[in-house]
Formats: C-alpha cells, structure tokens, sequence
C-alpha cells in the first residue's frame, strides 16, 4: 500500500465506530432504564402485597423455591438498577468515564441465574415467575451494553476494508476526499 493510500485510509475513518457509547447515550438506552426502574418497582410492589399471600399458600418445598427466588430476582434486580445508574450518571455528565468504571467493577450484573423449568420452578406463581423472566431479559441485554461499553474501538488494530478501498480508488482518481465524487469539491 502506497503512502497516499495509508493516508486515505486514514482519512475515511479506519478507525472503528464506539456502537456501545452511542447506544449507552440514545433513546434506546433510555427506555431500558425506564423498564428497569419500572421492574424494580413492580417487583417491591409484588413482593410486599401479592407475593406475601401467594407464598403463604405454597407447601414447603415451593415456599422455600419462592424464598430462594425472590432473594435472586431482588438482587439481580439491585445489581442491576446500579449499573443503570451508573451509566445514567456517565450520561448526563455526573460522574465520569473512568470513576464510572471504578464503580461499575463493584457490581455484578452477571450472576445469581434461575432456573426457569423444573418442578420448583412450576410451583412458583405465574406473577413471580412473570418479573423474573423479565429480570433476566433486562439482565441479558444489559451485559451486551456493558460488553460493547468494555470494547476499546482503538485497543486492537481493526482494518476496515472499504475505508482501505476507498483510500485505493481516491489515490487511483488522484482525488482528495470521497466527497468529491458527488460533487462536493
């Protein structure tokens, strides 16, 4: 590849895009922060008024299934609402990138999973079993965010090969920039 080239490369943006950043920051992440507060609500509600009087109706062996449960789906539930805040905090500009980080090291959003068939899980009622699947749906898409947060665009070498492309055919036409194929010299 000739210098030009390289140069053209550069120029037209071989360096990788930050989807994770941009996700974090867009309506998208917005919504999911919103039905993750609104879970947590719905999950206190539940387990505070419904919850109580449907576990005093289960036997043993499904009262303590809905103990075991209950303390994962509150606690993923947690883990959870403080990494959203966290990223909320990055977001508006409360906290930086790096002291988010450091925080955000002290919660584990991939733990504590349940086991969603089975008999014990049968046993549990329908709206429990109802908020914790949603929990782990919100927990699942949380760790893609957090892992595309966590991928450095700039930490491995990434050659895009129609940047690449683009630099060959500018330095073919002797043209300065892309732009100037759609007139706008």
């Amino acid at each position: 590849m000739s210098v030009r080239e390289d140069q053209s490369t550069a120029r037209y943006g071989a360096e990788p895009v930050a989807f994770g950043r941009k996700l974090a920051g867009s309506q998208t992440f917005k919504t999911m922060f919103r039905e993750g507060m609104t879970l947590v609500e719905l999950t206190a509600t539940y387990l505070d008024g419904q919850g109580r009087r449907d576990s005093r109706r289960l036997p043993r062996a499904a009262s303590l299934a809905y103990a075991t449960e209950s303390m994962r789906l509150t606690t993923r539930l947690m883990q959870l609402a403080s990494w959203l805040l966290l990223q909320r905090a990055v977001n508006e500009g409360d906290m930086s990138l790096d002291q988010a980080n450091h925080e955000r090291a002290k919660v584990k959003i991939g733990g504590l999973s349940s086991a969603t068939d089975g008999p014990d899980w049968e046993a549990l009622p329908r709206e429990l079993q109802k908020l914790i699947r949603r929990s782990l749906s919100l927990q699942e898409r949380v760790k893609r965010l957090d892992r595309a947060l966590r991928d450095t665009p700039g930490a491995v070498a990434i050659e895009n090969p129609v940047a690449r492309e683009l630099g060959r055919l500018a330095a073919a036409f002797g043209e300065e920039s892309p732009g100037a194929w759609h007139g706008n010299r």
